[in-house]
């Protein structure tokens, strides 16, 4: 008994400590499935969904300082790209295909887009939303490139190459014929957006969003 109550103490110890977004995206994977999670950098999304979902739970990182965090937490996470090293990936090889905070900073993001819904059944991303009304305010009135909390690298030093909006993703999720399952929006407080306001409001007062994509039909 002792090892389960440590399994639960260390499930609900995880649980505590993550980001708002990441418990949003734990709760969109089923228990027991396949999971990779592309950037996944020092690993806390993968040890909370090992931890709180039983999933067996893989990661893709790019840098190598993030992948010998993961290795040293006993995560299974090798070192790549998501522009160059999922096509190498068969089809279906995974139930859920996770980028978190990460399309952004990749130069394709319609070709890893199509990728994670070719190698997974499905796709979960979350992105700062660069429609939010704070970044508008910014950008209108003080004629320079938004800081934020969730946006908190200056222009010059910034890993981010293609920011969106909400509407922006929605868009190309059309495009490609993606079916979106369910999308969440945060706002500055971690709090949600009203569920059922239309796009704009999502789009103007969410700092960042978070959809669980499935491929259409």
């Amino acid at each position: 008994m002792s090892a389960l109550a440590d399994a639960v103490d260390a499930a609900r110890a995880a649980q505590a400590s993550a980001r708002v977004d990441l418990l949003l995206i734990a709760g969109m994977v089923e228990p027991h499935s396949r999971v990779l999670d592309i950037g996944c950098g020092e690993g806390e999304l993968l040890r909370l969904l090992a931890e709180s979902r039983n999933v067996d739970a893989r990661g893709m990182e790019l840098s190598q300082r993030g992948v010998n965090d993961c290795v040293a937490k006993g995560l299974s996470v090798i070192q790549g790209d998501a522009d160059m090293d999922l096509a190498d990936y068969p089809d279906d090889s995974f139930d859920y295909v996770i980028l978190s905070q990460t399309i952004q900073a990749t130069r394709h993001p319609r070709v890893v887009l199509e990728h994670m819904l070719r190698i997974g059944r499905r796709a979960i991303v979350s992105f700062p939303n660069f429609g939010h009304w704070k970044i508008r305010a910014q950008l209108g009135f003080r004629g320079r490139m938004p800081v934020t909390s969730n946006l908190s690298f200056a222009w010059y030093d910034t890993p981010n190459i293609h920011f969106c909006t909400i509407r922006d993703f929605v868009s190309l999720t059309q495009d490609l014929s993606i079916e979106i399952e369910r999308a969440v929006a945060l706002d500055t407080t971690g709090a949600r957006v009203r569920v059922n306001a239309p796009w704009w409001f999502w789009n103007l007062f969410g700092e960042q969003a978070v959809f669980l994509l499935k491929r259409g039909k």
